[in-house]
């Protein structure tokens, strides 16, 4: 049962962005607690919780998952081992927010789906776009017809430094970085479905990983069932800072939306004109994780059905499989028939 007085919330996963979320549960969100912190790595949990007076930390995640007080989870581990703890999470009756992705198989997002829906629990993915002022400000004016029907549509994630490449499992611009992008496409052409992928990927900016797997830039066309047609881009290198992006083309008109420069400042000079640009997601995004978690929070103590669901998170992985199916056959691949396409490999996707 709910605490009136506040929620006890446990985060699972001290690294880079564990530590954002365990700030903000910590400290920017009344109404809420961080009662415990759990990760494997020997002395990760205790340092982090030390750092923000959490009272609790475990290296076993099972004894979290096992604690009465915890009443919701924040899960921010590796990618592959998100559905399973969301599995467990929800056995264990404990609310569920989930970074992005939720699963990396449809077969494992069906799971984590059924787990969290049988033990009537509440499941939110990490979509932060979704929280962003300006991408919300879009999907808002795009319901109320503003754009009119929407026929070309854009997202586009470009992150400022491939940092070491020897660490990126294969197909991670997929299923970790444009999946981003296909939830925002989703979000941004309201109440349509994907319904056919194209797309073309390489190592452009280490091409000498290739060999290993690793692509590094990607372009996918998508076609909507609304007859939209949409494109989304990754590149791991921009070297002017971290760009994400959006642009929407209707009937009756267009928005854009994304700005990366850091403030408002344009400096004019000699060599010409120049902004600061953001290098960094959590300072491009600072508001919109925070306000991602304090839907989440309030969704389980209302009772209300969170945000963005594990269906939106199936369906934007459905998108990124779709493409990975699409770049090993070299054709398009329908978004439905995933599963049968000749470039749909489970377990190689799943390692």
């Amino acid at each position: 049962m709910t605490s009136p007085q506040s929620l006890a919330v446990g985060l699972v996963g001290a690294g880079r962005m564990g530590s954002f979320h365990a700030e903000t549960l910590a400290r920017r969100l009344p109404g809420v607690r961080l009662a415990a912190i759990a990760d494997p790595a020997p002395g990760a949990a205790r340092e982090l919780a030390s750092r923000l007076d959490c009272p609790v930390a475990y290296t076993e995640i099972g004894d979290l998952l096992a604690d009465p007080e915890i009443e919701a989870v924040v899960i921010v581990t590796p990618a592959r081992t998100h559905a399973g703890l969301v599995e467990a999470a929800a056995r264990a009756g404990k609310a569920v927010f989930c970074e992005k992705p939720m699963a990396v198989t449809l077969d494992e997002a069906d799971r984590a789906i059924a787990a969290a829906r049988e033990a009537g629990v509440a499941l939110q993915v990490g979509f932060n776009r979704r929280f962003d002022a300006g991408f919300r400000a879009a999907h808002e004016k795009i319901t109320a017809g503003a754009v009119g029907t929407p026929q070309l549509l854009r997202s586009l994630t470009r992150d400022p430094k491939l940092h070491d490449p020897s660490r990126i499992p294969p197909w991670t611009i997929f299923l970790e970085t444009l999946i981003h992008d296909f939830d925002a496409l989703r979000y941004l052409n309201p109440g349509s479905e994907p319904v056919e992928v194209f797309s073309m990927a390489d190592a452009l900016v280490r091409p000498d990983f290739k060999d290993r797997g690793l692509l590094d830039t990607a372009v996918v066309t998508i076609r909507f069932d609304n007859g939209a047609i949409a494109t989304a881009e990754a590149n791991f290198e921009a070297v002017y800072g971290y760009d994400v992006r959006g642009e929407v083309k209707g009937s009756e008109g267009m928005l854009t939306l994304g700005d990366l420069r850091r403030t408002h400042v344009t400096a004019y000079g000699p060599a010409g004109a120049a902004a600061e640009c953001v290098t960094y997601d959590q300072d491009l995004f600072h508001p919109a994780y925070v306000a991602e978690l304090a839907a989440f929070t309030d969704s389980v103590r209302s009772g209300r059905t969170p945000a963005v669901t594990g269906e939106d998170a199936r369906a934007a992985l459905g998108m990124a499989l779709a493409a990975i199916g699409s770049v090993v056959t070299g054709g398009a691949v329908r978004v439905g028939d995933v599963r049968q396409s000749p470039g749909y490999r489970e377990p190689a996707v799943a390692r």
